[in-house]
């Protein structure tokens, strides 16, 4: 392969990983607090979804830039190789656990926040409804995060038993 040619795929290579970091900071931009914002695996196998995806969307839509047959094959084989690898992981959620469990709903709880407090809701009832979202997922961010903190300090309660002995505290759904 010449140098030109390197130089493309090397380009391509860059443009998929440059729009795959943006893709996954953009995944953040609908949480309701920055404070909400948490380190998930999920979001990063969508991330490789969504980067896989875009491999072969831009390398169909610029075959004439892209001639190596070989290489562009390995490239398609790849992105399907990764594809159906992160669709298995966030489908199964095989590589989380529970701190890493709730620290992905965070920013899924922060979501429903955001979309019940701006929604233009008119119906009484859908309001009352949102209200109610807006005060539960409150409060189970309260509690993931004593969760999280309380596993870290003290590992996790796998008996019953070590549950009762560290007790979750009701929490207000005050923000």
């Amino acid at each position: 392969m010449n140098q030109d040619a390197r130089s493309k795929y090397l380009k391509f290579a860059a443009m998929i990983a440059t729009s795959m970091v943006v893709m996954f900071a953009f995944m953040y931009l609908n949480t309701y607090d920055v404070a909400h914002v948490r380190w998930s695996e999920t979001r990063v196998f969508m991330t490789f979804i969504m980067g896989a995806a875009m491999s072969v969307v831009m390398l169909t839509f610029m075959r004439d830039m892209y001639t190596n047959t070989k290489l562009n094959i390995a490239i398609y084989v790849g992105s399907v190789i990764v594809f159906i690898a992160a669709l298995f992981l966030v489908r199964s959620q095989t590589t989380v656990y529970d701190q890493s469990y709730m620290k992905a709903m965070i920013p899924h709880h922060s979501i429903a926040i955001l979309t019940s407090e701006n929604a233009n809701i008119e119906d009484v009832r859908v309001r009352d409804l949102a209200d109610e979202i807006i005060q539960a997922q409150r409060r189970e961010i309260k509690e993931m995060n004593w969760l999280i903190d309380d596993i870290q300090q003290n590992g996790i309660a796998d008996t019953q038993d070590e549950a009762e002995e560290r007790p979750v505290p009701e929490f207000e759904a005050e923000p």
